[in-house]
């Protein structure tokens, strides 16, 4: 059984995947406690590998977004085998401090500590407006993200923007990976 906190249809809003349906499957529990976080973590369901497939069976795509908190968690080779199986390309969005199980076809590491992992498809570090806190942890990737942080408040939030802007123009390296989803206001 995995505990899930919530099962949803939506786009990607974020990174290479950005604008494309995928339904999400959003785990629960981490091993880090980021004070950004957006997850609520207070209630969850337990379910079964074959309930999680009916459940996103409803929605017409083929990308299934593992995400939480921290999905190396609970997400194992059975579930990956039985989602294959059904089709589905299999995304993970993981802090990158558990190695992830075979079978994950697009992996993308936000780190926020310590890494396991040295290879993902895209890295993703979340922009606080410290340029000198931007690191790859030494994590090889096809893709490299910065995002801004989204603190809440409007006027920070276009001043840390304008920082990230101003680094990726110096650091060619990396790409702008904006949370669209929060742009248009939808999940």
């Amino acid at each position: 059984m995995k505990r899930v906190n919530q099962i949803f249809y939506s786009l990607q809003g974020e990174g290479r995947n950005t604008g494309r349906a995928a339904v999400f499957v959003r785990f629960a529990g981490c091993n880090l406690h980021c004070s950004f976080c957006d997850t609520d973590f207070s209630s969850w369901r337990e379910m079964s590998d074959d309930e999680i497939v009916a459940a996103i069976s409803q929605y017409p795509t083929r990308l299934v977004v593992l995400t939480g908190g921290e999905p190396t968690l609970q997400v194992d080779r059975p579930l990956v085998d039985l989602l294959h199986a059904h089709g589905y390309e299999i995304a993970m969005e993981s802090n990158g401090t558990r190695q992830p199980v075979e079978g994950i076809d697009w992996l993308t590491c936000s780190p926020k500590e310590h890494v396991a992992i040295t290879k993902c498809n895209e890295l993703k570090c979340v922009f606080d407006g410290d340029a000198s806190s931007v690191d790859d942890r030494g994590i090889s990737a096809d893709y490299y993200y910065l995002q801004p942080c989204d603190v809440g408040d409007a006027t920070r939030n276009a001043a840390i923007t304008a920082a990230c802007v101003e680094y990726i123009k110096q650091h060619p390296k990396w790409r702008l990976s904006l949370q669209t989803h929060k742009l248009i206001n939808i999940e």
